[in-house]
């Protein structure tokens, strides 16, 4: 335990300095835009978005039965309502406070929000965050102006934390029986995980949704379409490892996503917040009906995946038959071009759900979708991809889905609309301008 803690300290550490020394962020617009990020040298918004990022991604810290996008979601949801407390430009999500002096300090807010959070979330990393704590406020004079900030923060996000803290996400798993018909789900090669992941969650609480179900999507197609059979053989010849027909590119598209998609859009937002030098409540929010669209994206997906148990692409092509559809000849020995499958049935598809959810908030907060900017990789560390949109780069996360043998492409076109319903509702229905005020005019 004492090496990843002292290792996490390091890192967040790290993610503090380089970010409190840096006044220039590449511009998604392809414009310097050093002189809006130099007005604010410390975004703590993106600062604490980095830091749950190296949290989930050191082994071990996430608990394995509750989803890291809870923890995004209950981060942002605290900064937010600390910040807008402040501010008070837009509606609270869940909490509002009165009494609350116009000068207090929304960095400061922001920052003992995140930290109360993420201690009560991760406790074993409190050392690590209580010296990021204390970096990130020594930016802030001391002052009334700081404590109310601090004292506002904490009040917040005890309050969110007592409101989430019997969502469900705390529940066992719900043990699960594999399907032996053509299209059940079943454990697949060569991991054979004896469970799947996640079968609770559809039944934790949602963040905005009204329920689960709510934009719940209908059955895949049968298996004797000609929708199954074309949607069968593309991802048979491009999603095979070692694929003769995916082209090199194509190949090297289902390796770069293949990692956690809400940790890329996470970053992409990072990217497009410092670019465009967005204030701290501006962050705030963004950051905030991002990563509740993506909380509530996983508990809808889940409730679809659950519902309908259909099996992935390497189960389907070992085990096809032609007498159910002709278009199908099985291949015993076929595995995807990135080895393991996610543990969890495949409609629809969770990069698809989450890519389109992130892309619709991107889009809608910064009212267009040309922008020019790169993406690192999770799991190929020192690759880029280069989009001259943010509809591009979603539309090529999902594709990733066929090209990395994880997905049939029905899978994805129906994760899409379930992405964009969930995001279009969050964007429509929580953290709206005060009196109808346009938020371009914000800003």
């Amino acid at each position: 335990m004492m090496p990843r803690l002292l290792a996490v300290a390091a890192l967040v550490c790290a993610v503090f300095s380089m970010q409190a020394g840096s006044s220039y962020a590449a511009s998604p617009d392809g414009q310097n835009s050093g002189a809006q990020a130099s007005s604010q040298a410390v975004n703590p918004v993106v600062q604490w978005n980095r830091t749950l990022l190296a949290i989930v991604r050191t082994t071990g810290a996430q608990p394995a039965t509750v989803h890291p996008t809870r923890s995004f979601a209950i981060l942002h949801a605290a900064i937010y309502d600390a910040v807008n407390a402040i501010d008070r430009t837009h509606r609270p999500y869940l909490v509002r406070l009165s009494g609350v002096p116009r000068d207090a300090s929304q960095e400061a807010a922001a920052a003992a929000a995140a930290h109360e959070v993420l201690v009560a979330l991760y406790p074993a990393f409190q050392t690590a965050l209580d010296a990021e704590l204390q970096q990130s406020l020594a930016q802030i004079p001391d002052g009334n102006d700081k404590a109310e900030g601090i004292r506002i923060g904490q009040t917040v996000a005890d309050r969110i934390l007592a409101l989430r803290s019997n969502d469900g996400s705390n529940a066992k798993p719900i043990p699960y029986v594999f399907g032996t018909a053509p299209g059940d789900y079943q454990s697949t090669p060569p991991n054979f995980p004896a469970q799947p992941q996640f079968t609770h969650w559809s039944r934790v609480t949602p963040f905005a949704l009204e329920r689960a179900s709510q934009f719940r999507p209908g059955p895949p197609p049968a298996l004797s379409s000609d929708t199954y059979g074309d949607a069968f053989n593309q991802i048979k010849s491009l999603g095979i490892v070692n694929s003769t027909t995916a082209t090199a590119d194509e190949a090297l598209t289902g390796r770069f996503w293949n990692g956690a998609i809400q940790n890329y859009w996470n970053e992409i937002s990072q990217t497009f917040s410092l670019a465009h030098g967005l204030k701290t409540a501006q962050s705030a929010r963004l950051f905030a009906l991002l990563n509740l669209s993506f909380a509530d994206d996983v508990i809808a997906f889940y409730d679809a995946k659950y519902t309908y148990n259909f099996w992935r692409p390497v189960t389907a092509i070992r085990a096809a038959d032609p007498g159910i559809n002709p278009e199908t000849v099985a291949d015993p020995n076929w595995l995807p071009e990135v080895g393991k499958t996610a543990p969890d049935p495949s409609y629809p598809g969770a990069h698809a759900v989450i890519s389109a959810s992130g892309a619709e908030v991107l889009i809608s907060f910064f009212e267009r979708d040309h922008a020019d900017f790169n993406v690192t990789s999770e799991v190929l560390p020192g690759v880029e991809r280069s989009f001259t949109s943010i509809s591009a780069a979603a539309e090529e996360a999902t594709l990733s889905r066929i090209f990395g043998g994880q997905h049939f492409r029905f899978d994805l076109t129906t994760g899409q609309r379930l992405g964009r319903d969930v995001a279009d509702f969050v964007v429509d229905n929580f953290l709206t301008p005060v009196h109808g005020k346009d938020e371009a005019d914000e800003r």
